[in-house]
């Protein structure tokens, strides 16, 4: 069945629901939901993503999506389908590195930097983040365990452990997730999603809203999206073999130190006999 709703995990389709001026209004409700009791955000303004170095040798900075608040604060928006076993040290750098541009030349200058917020969609479980969906990181005391500065903060969203179902979802953020994470099987908005965002979001997500430039570039982002998959499921299995392979090496190097014979140990492990003879 073709999908009615764009995918969102794709560069395209991500950048169409929450990156363009005309999707703004999501973005905002978005952010407002998962930052509830903190910010409450009116307006913002899209930046350009690429943000150069400050030296020669400096490598340029890429978001998916970088915003600037009423308040001068920042937020970048990042959307990873493939796990990266620098990721967390890569966002660091990349929060890090908003806050340092906002230096002014001369001695007037007091540091008064603003807030800046990474947000990042992970489409995959990073395991040395945590075990939950939603991490929050800020800078904390760590002796009093109380916060020391909200001036960076990160929020890891690792949507393979969001498990609820609709009915399930209690807050406008939570239905979001649950929307984002069905929109490319979903042929309509459910009926219990009929505010105004989720009206916008089905309005600009419909594949048949695309003209005909923006299709062939989700065509094309949906065939990287697919082979990212096909890559990590092949590497994913290719490490599976190799560990069970490895573990049925060590249990024969176990049974024949214990004297086991050498064809008992082929039936239970599976591993030829020169292999065995070897070991």
């Amino acid at each position: 069945m073709i999908s009615k709703f764009i995918n969102p995990f794709t560069d395209v389709g991500f950048k169409r629901i929450f990156g363009q001026e005309i999707s703004k209004p999501v973005l905002i409700t978005f952010l407002n939901t998962l930052l509830e009791g903190e910010y409450c955000i009116a307006n913002l303004k899209y930046l350009d993503k690429e943000q150069l170095g400050i030296a020669d040798n400096d490598r340029s900075l890429i978001y998916d999506i970088y915003c600037e608040l009423e308040d001068g604060g920042h937020i970048i928006v990042e959307m990873q389908n493939k796990s990266q076993p620098f990721f967390k040290n890569r966002s660091i750098y990349y929060i890090s590195r908003s806050i340092a541009m906002q230096g002014e030349r001369g001695a007037e200058w007091e540091y008064n930097v603003k807030a800046t917020i990474l947000v990042a969609f992970l489409n995959f479980h990073q395991k040395d983040i945590s075990t939950d969906f939603r991490t929050d990181v800020s800078l904390m005391d760590m002796r009093h365990k109380t916060p020391f500065s909200d001036r960076m903060r990160l929020i890891y969203l690792q949507l393979p452990l969001f498990q609820k179902e609709l009915e399930e979802c209690a807050t406008v953020f939570e239905q979001m997730i649950y929307v984002l994470k069905h929109m490319d099987v979903l042929q309509r908005m459910p009926e219990l999603l009929q505010n105004a965002v989720f009206q916008k979001i089905a309005s600009i997500a419909e594949v048949a809203s695309l003209s005909h430039e923006d299709r062939i570039r989700y065509d094309a982002s949906i065939r990287h999206f697919r082979d990212t998959i096909a890559v990590m499921e092949g590497q994913y299995e290719e490490g599976m073999k190799q560990g069970m392979e490895q573990a049925n090496i060590d249990m024969a190097r176990k049974m024949k130190a214990l004297g086991a014979d050498a064809a008992f140990i082929a039936k239970v492990t599976s591993l030829a006999a020169e292999q065995i003879q070897r070991l």
